[in-house]
């Protein structure tokens, strides 16, 4: 296994779902006991661009393409996973993920949102202000969140 601070990390895209009252989409894990909400995400496959993986992230993790992406973010965001879970994730050959994340303002109602996908990765969802999203998320996204929150908050 390749030394973890030797390892790359995996291009990915965020996203973070605005909803007309300004507030925005997280989601509880299904393979997480302690409570940690996130926006949804995913990896860049080899043949599209970030742009088109979020829309088909966006749809297979929430079952909705129900949105229009009105920002993204300049650069790349990083985050290590824990080495534990490093180890674990991807088989240990990547560090953590670097973002690539986009702002969408969502254009369709609760009821378009379905996290019965053929691949389920949530069990549970909520609306929630953008000044929360730092304190709802797992312990090793938040610094990766402040920035993102730093970059689209004037979109809210």
């Amino acid at each position: 296994m390749i030394p973890f601070l030797e390892r790359p990390y995996r291009p990915c895209v965020g996203i973070m779902l605005i909803n007309p009252d300004g507030l925005i989409f997280v989601a509880q894990r299904i393979d997480q006991v302690v409570e940690a909400w996130q926006m949804p995400q995913g990896g860049v496959e080899a043949d599209e661009t970030p742009r088109q993986a979020a829309l088909r992230e966006l749809e297979e993790e929430i079952g909705t393409n129900r949105a229009e992406i009105i920002g993204e973010t300049e650069d790349w965001i990083p985050y290590d996973l824990p080495h534990d879970l490093a180890d674990k994730v991807w088989q240990g050959r990547f560090r953590g993920q670097t973002q690539k994340w986009f702002a969408m303002r969502f254009l369709g109602g609760d009821s378009d949102i379905n996290l019965a996908t053929a691949e389920p990765e949530f069990d549970a969802w909520k609306w929630t202000p953008m000044a929360s999203l730092i304190d709802v998320a797992v312990a090793f996204k938040r610094e990766n969140y402040a920035q993102v929150v730093a970059a689209f908050q004037h979109l809210v």
